[in-house]
């Protein structure tokens, strides 16, 4: 009893890495960002996220990588 509701899906810190396309060291820079979701629940192993917070500031904050054909040089 007093347990939040989870209104959905919830993601650590290892789906967000996949998510940012980033290491540990730039996901601890990102995550202190200001505008940066606060976690949804802190427990004993880590902070959870909402995923759809987490979705929304990687639309909003982060740029699109180029497709892969762009980035060959030739």
């Amino acid at each position: 009893m007093g347990e939040p509701e989870v209104p959905g899906p919830l993601v650590g810190p290892a789906e967000m890495l996949t998510m940012l396309g980033v290491g540990r060291s730039r996901l601890r820079q990102i995550t202190a960002h200001p505008k940066f979701p606060r976690p949804f629940q802190t427990l004993q192993g880590g902070s959870v996220w909402l995923r759809s917070e987490v979705e929304a500031y990687i639309r909003d904050y982060r740029r699109p990588k180029p497709p892969a054909d762009e980035d060959e040089q030739g």
